[in-house]
């Protein structure tokens, strides 16, 4: 077999290539960095290791601000205004959705290649100060699968519960604060993956564990008192369980758990969801692919089936589905929601009476099924949802999307999903269902949509092909846990459910994309290889030498038929403009805009919190058009590297590896974010890691740097700095440099709660303007008529904002024969010595610019010559 595919059965080894570089940046006294100058560097090869194994290597990951793949669960703290929310995008978020749905800090546990990270399952202490999280954490088969702390204000991982016997697959504090319970499991159905342990706080010791399940344990939930937890496990069963005879138990005797009751309800075989009323007398329970919801009867230590709310008017088989359920705090309504839809509307039911009066059905504005609800103690509930985003349902019945999605919906993409002869010409959707298609061309770089006016032509004149689906007498491969060739199943891992099909032109097999794999079958059914991908695959198709896939993580990517090797990847953002196009190793294209949204994943080891960075940091070396042009060509990403870094005039790359170009990562231990200030200055504790010495401290205060004692030309790795803020709220940052490249911010936000500022002593900053404007050029052949023209407009309009906006205004315009390279860098230097932290820049360049053989873009001044342009 090819590296990165899978035997049957039994998983293989993979090469992972990174390669590394960094951009070297100076930061001047205005608010706008600017990018000078990188350094090259080429392939790294790594060892190979398992495919599930934790990376030691840096890991390139898809970034786009918010969740890009499934929200499994959610946590909400006691007031209400916290949101911790857990994705099988690999990363945790906390929000503050008293607003809109602030990001205040994204954790980002050790995470491996394919599934190894993938988080299933969030908690929130009752303190709101701990974070637990787990999911694909560990390695089972060295049964030490594990659960991740987190402290919430500052992010750091605090301790890592490691030992566990499968995945982690539901997480839930008791409501009294004493225990916190983990529920493990893994799909295929090995019963010594499954487990329920309880952890003993606030020391975190195994008070108890029951080993005896079948299969996972999709969620573990608290009663409100604390006294009793409740299991939903895919055996089939929901067990109950009574701790209040480990209140007193000797904390060093861990002991086997058993459950009080034991029920198997009447409503599915794959019970999900469950919660508890607020008297804690009954539980609802919600199944995955069966349009079913139960309640159980809570007397005493026994569970019976009291009632089932009215589900009628659901069609669509195992398509359909309650899988989450919950309780409005006065028990009046329940809640179910999951994979229910009607007239394109994912739903929400509704019930009176607590389940068993009428309903209603609220739609929740998504375009894919929900995943998890709590209710919030005002009414109503928050959700979240398979395409990564997530919202409030208010008790009024309305629906406000918080973290909207930021990623294309290929869901039911099928027929829509088009492949030009060449495999360079690929037809997608924007939304569910085939709605609002685009069209993206690898060899031109452009993205078309519908509403374009090239629209109508293009589709005119270039040829897409739909996915093949007949001929080989493939059946049930459309949302099936059961596809057939000729009337025979397909052999398929447990619990995948085949989702889309596209057969070779020449019949002589067939691509089958299922919930996290991509398969290729021959004529025969036999199993060719098979993929693990980053997400569900909901679109595919062949032109008999390519693959392409679209997954629910918004990319699509293309596949070498022979071997199931992949060679390319495409984003595009659902604005319709922004894109980036990308190797397995990282080099890229982008549009305006798009290179910063994939980027670096680096393990710390396997007690320590993970880093990220953006690829746009490390342009110099990634920013590799050519390699993108030769991929599709060769299908080889080695070669296509090969081939471009032989063409004429390109400097070979130096081997390195991307930790050893790393720039620093900086951290605030004090004061927390949201912290409450009133005095003039504020005392901020940090600390900065770094592989080389630290060559600079920058502290901004609203994104200004500000001057601040002590920080000196050779800056400590941790330290206190008195830093200077204004007399109301404001974000304070700190960033750290070394001879690599400048770090991201740490930031906080504090809270003014002194004396208001008297508006006497409010100062208009000043404004300094540099405006440069090239038209006559020497070189004949690059004048331009109006770039010097629209320098001197620009610096106009500048001009008559003084005494208005701006207490003064200093304008430096270099136009034509004055914008010489000399003038211009003294131009800058005027810029960033005059500005203070009080004041306002504005740089303005209007003329030729150029890209070098390394992808360094240059502005040119007026007597460039590009025969020389070092």
């Amino acid at each position: 077999m090819k590296p990165d595919s899978e035997e049957f059965g039994k998983p293989t080894t993979f090469e992972k290539r990174c390669n590394a570089g960094v951009i070297a940046a100076l930061a001047g006294s205005v608010k706008t960095w600017f990018c000078l100058a990188g350094m090259a560097a080429g392939l790294f090869l790594a060892a190979a290791q398992p495919v599930l194994g934790q990376s030691s290597e840096p890991i390139l990951r898809l970034e786009v601000g918010t969740h890009n793949a499934g929200v499994f669960s959610i946590a909400l703290d006691p007031s209400n205004r916290i949101l911790v929310t857990g994705s099988e995008d690999k990363t945790v978020r906390i929000w503050d959705i008293s607003g809109k749905g602030e990001l205040l800090r994204i954790l980002r546990p050790p995470v491996g290649e394919h599934e190894q990270g993938h988080i299933f399952a969030v908690a929130l202490s009752s303190d709101a100060g701990t974070v637990a999280c787990g999911g694909r954490t560990g390695s089972p088969q060295q049964k030490d699968a594990c659960v991740y702390l987190f402290d919430r204000a500052t992010g750091s991982l605090t301790r890592r519960l490691g030992g566990l016997p499968g995945w982690v697959q539901s997480l839930a504090y008791t409501s009294d604060g004493k225990f916190l319970a983990a529920g493990t499991g893994e799909g295929g159905g090995r019963a010594d993956w499954a487990s329920m342990r309880l952890y003993r706080l606030p020391d975190y010791t195994v008070a108890a564990e029951d080993k005896d399940y079948s299969d996972y344990i999709k969620t573990v939930v608290s009663d409100p008192s604390g006294s009793r937890i409740a299991t939903a496990c895919f055996d089939g069963f929901i067990r109950l369980y009574d701790l209040s005879s480990l209140t007193n138990q000797d904390a060093s005797s861990p002991r086997a758990l058993s459950p009080v009751s034991k029920i198997r309800p009447p409503g599915g075989q794959r019970p999900w969801g469950l919660a508890f009323s607020p008297d804690g007398t009954r539980l609802a329970v919600g199944y995955e692919h069966t349009a079913a919801v139960d309640v159980l009867g809570v007397k005493g230590n026994a569970l019976e089936h009291a009632y089932s709310p009215d589900t009628s008017g659901v069609k669509g088989g195992t398509v359909m589905d309650f899988r989450t359920v919950a309780w409005s705090p006065d028990s009046r309504f329940l809640f179910a929601a999951g994979s229910y839809r009607s007239k394109g509307d994912y739903l929400v039911r509704k019930w009176e009476d607590g389940g068993r009066g009428t309903f209603k059905n609220v739609p929740l504005e998504a375009d894919l099924a929900a995943l998890h609800i709590l209710p919030l103690k005002q009414g109503g509930m928050v959700f979240s949802v398979r395409d990564g985003s997530f919202g409030v349902l208010s008790d009024r019945n309305e629906t406000t999307l918080l973290g909207s999605q930021a990623i294309p919906n290929y869901h039911s993409l099928y027929d829509g999903f088009r492949l030009s002869s060449d495999g360079a010409g690929i037809e997608f959707a924007y939304k569910r269902g085939g709605q609002a298609p685009a069209i993206f061309e690898v060899t031109d770089r452009r993205l078309t949509d519908a509403a374009s006016g090239l629209w109508k032509s293009l589709k005119a004149n270039v040829s897409f092909q739909a996915p093949i689906t007949e001929g080989l007498a493939v059946s049930d491969w459309k949302n099936s846990l059961a596809p057939k060739l000729k009337g025979k199943h397909l052999e398929l891992d447990k619990h995948d459910m085949a989702r889309c099909l596209a057969i070779k032109p020449d019949r002589a097999g067939f691509l089958l994309g299922v919930s996290s794999r991509l398969y290729f079958f021959n004529s025969e059914g036999k199993p060719m290889w098979k993929m693990r991908m980053p997400s569900i695959v909901h679109g595919v198709n062949t032109n008999g030498r390519v693959a392409v896939a679209a997954l629910g993580d918004g990319t699509i990517r293309w596949y070498r038929v022979s071997d199931g090797k992949e060679f390319l990847a495409f984003f595009p953002h659902p604005d319709r403009k922004r894109w980036v196009l990308w190797t397995p190793s990282g080099y890229y294209d982008a549009s305006p805009g798009g290179e910063g949204f994939i980027g670096w994943h680096v393990n710390n080891g396997k007690d320590q919190a993970a880093d990220f960075f953006p690829n746009s940091r490390f342009r110099s070396t990634y920013y590799r058009p050519d390699v993108i042009d030769r991929a599709l060509e060769t299908m080889d990403e080695a070669e296509a590297l090969r081939l471009a870094n032989e063409q004429p005039g390109r400097k070979p790359a130096e081997t390195a590896s991307v930790r050893d170009k790393l720039p620093p990562v900086v951290a605030i231990g004090s004061p927390l974010d949201g912290a409450e200030v009133s005095a003039a200055s504020v005392k901020v504790q940090y600390s900065a890691r770094s592989r080389e010495a630290l060559s600079r401290l920058k502290v901004l205060v609203d994104g200004r740097p500000v001057s601040v004692e002590g920080i000196g030309q050779a800056p400590k790795a941790s330290g206190e700095l008195s830093v200077p803020i204004p007399s109301r709220d404001c974000e304070v940052s700190v960033i750290a440099e070394n001879r690599h490249a400048v770090s991201e911010p740490a930031t906080i936000r504090l809270r003014w709660r002194g004396a208001a500022a008297k508006e006497s002593f409010e100062i208009k900053p000043k404004l300094y303007v540099l405006a440069v404007g090239v038209s006559a050029y020497q070189d004949p052949d690059m004048r331009l008529n109006l770039a010097a023209k629209d320098a001197l407009d620009f610096g106009a309009v500048w001009n008559d904002q003084h005494g208005r906006l701006y207490s003064g205004v200093e304008l430096k315009t270099l136009t034509d024969a004055q914008a010489s390279k000399g003038n211009i860098l003294d131009g800058l230097e005027w810029l960033q010595r005059q500005t203070t932290a009080k004041d306002i820049a504005v740089l303005f360049f209007a003329g030729h610019g150029i890209n070098d053989t390394t992808g360094v873009f240059y502005f040119l001044p007026v007597d460039a010559e590009l025969e020389k342009l070092k």
